[in-house]
């Protein structure tokens, strides 16, 4: 139940992060179906990246962490960006992510949209 969740808020944030960011974008569809599976074919690939290669990543950079204070997780978050932006263009649907400066604020809004709707929902989900 909690890979739902995380899979429904990560699509929400991703979709707020292609509203906000121009950098940052869906592929164009013709109806609203196709770009709700795009949408959630992208959010499926970047809940797996953060289930799956993030907690490997925090753990190798655990002295950045602690060096830079938590702030070298707004790298691993574009990082996570990217790696999900590279590994949709193996399938005909995708995000994609201009480069790592637009990563860095397109993984701050996530985070930050993340943060806001995990607050709404009710428990601790996440």
């Amino acid at each position: 139940m909690s890979f739902i969740v995380r899979f429904l808020v990560d699509a929400a944030a991703i979709w707020l992060c292609t509203l906000i960011v121009p950098g940052i974008t869906l592929p164009q569809t013709g109806s609203t179906g196709a770009f709700v599976v795009n949408l959630a074919v992208v959010a499926l690939i970047f809940t797996l990246v953060n289930t799956i290669v993030r907690p490997i990543v925090v753990l190798l950079s655990l002295p950045l962490y602690i060096l830079t204070l938590g702030l070298f997780f707004v790298v691993v978050n574009a990082l996570m960006l990217l790696l999900t932006g590279w590994l949709s263009q193996f399938t005909s649907y995708g995000i994609h992510v201009d480069g790592f400066w637009t990563a860095v604020i397109g993984g701050v809004i996530i985070a930050i949209a993340s943060w806001i709707i995990q607050l709404i929902l009710p428990g601790n989900q996440r």
